[in-house]
């Protein structure tokens, strides 16, 4: 017996031994080694549509935008606001580029509520310059800045739900994505049918009939403050509204046939440009930069960047963090001296 004893005890001995050897290449059961990468996809070609889901309510008098048909240089008519809708649409600025005035009309049934930016300011394409209201009952729905871009250009349709109520129907939007503020009327400014200085056809300032210095005049400050985010648009006569009741608007913005799309749990970023990391044969990532287009909210649209063929990582890259306050790392320049 004492024997047998001993041997299981060398036995114990030798085995606790190995235990207690170096710990190098021994790998944690259940775990894979670090930068595997778990998952992949490969892009596909599927039709997208860009639809969104707004909550909005019924409102009387609702505000809304008109923009700058190009960029240029606005001239506002002298008209004032009124609480008498138009009965047809109505000249109320000019935009003049490179000699050629494009008129900015308010539509029928509205009636002008201000003006955006100063007379004679220089403005750029699709930027507010008029406030009208809509006369009568309007649907508003507020947007969240995520939704503001996905809703950036214009509205190819809108179908309204009213809860409880009507629906669906049609919805005409009206103006551009933007909450409003009335805006103000100054003093009358030059005739908006009279090209600015520079252009062919202006007349001489007057500094110059007199012989005076011929400095244009600087652009007034002004302009109109942020307040928030917004869709306004108008239900057909025969659907009853009330005010302050709640409608769902499903808005779609594009369509893409055939489009490249990626899983958006796959990229990072949402709009314009953004980042993919592909996965190589040895299973290291590499991250590319990616143009995108449309997105439905489970795909995204790949309009360059990729070709079709590659495997790409889920999830996407994580975009560095920005350093802390008073990070002195913090130089976007990188490290001076």
């Amino acid at each position: 017996m004492g024997t047998g004893r001993a041997a299981i005890a060398v036995a114990a001995l030798v085995a606790l031994g190995g235990c207690g050897g170096s710990a190098e290449g021994v790998e944690t059961p259940g775990l894979d080694a670090p930068g595997t990468v778990l998952t992949t996809v490969k892009p596909v070609r599927q039709d997208v549509v860009n639809k969104i889901s707004l909550t909005g309510k019924v409102g009387i008098d609702p505000v809304f935008g008109i923009v700058s048909p190009h960029n240029g240089e606005v001239r506002y008519l002298d008209k004032k606001p009124t609480a008498t809708p138009v009965d047809e649409d109505t000249w109320v600025a000019s935009v003049w580029w490179d000699g050629e005035r494009t008129e900015v009309e308010i539509p029928k049934g509205s009636m002008l509520a201000g003006r955006l930016m100063p007379d004679k300011a220089r403005v750029t394409e699709g930027m507010p310059i008029v406030s009208a209201k809509h006369a009568g009952y309007g649907i508003v729905a507020e947007i969240d800045s995520a939704q503001a871009y996905r809703l950036n250009g214009a509205a190819q349709s809108i179908r309204g739900q009213i809860k409880n109520g009507p629906g669906p129907f049609d919805c005409k939007p009206l103006g551009t994505v933007a909450a409003l503020p009335e805006g103000t009327v100054p003093e009358p400014k030059p005739d908006p049918t009279t090209p600015p200085a520079g252009q062919p056809g202006a007349s001489a300032p007057p500094q110059a009939q007199t012989g005076g210095d011929q400095t244009q005049p600087e652009t007034p400050a002004g302009g109109s403050e942020p307040t928030g985010l917004r869709l306004v648009c108008t239900a057909p006569k025969n659907i009853k509204l009330i005010n302050g009741a709640e409608v769902t608007l499903e808005v779609i913005t594009g369509k893409a046939k055939k489009a490249l799309v990626l899983p958006i749990e796959a990229v990072a970023g949402s709009q314009g440009k953004g980042k993919v990391d592909l996965v190589a044969d040895g299973h290291t990532r590499k991250t590319v930069d990616v143009v995108l287009g449309l997105t439905d909210g489970r795909f995204i649209e790949i309009k360059s960047g990729l070709k079709g063929g590659e495997t790409v990582a889920v999830p996407g890259p994580d975009l560095p963090d920005a350093p802390p306050a008073g990070d002195p790392n913090a130089n976007p320049s990188g490290p001076t001296g």
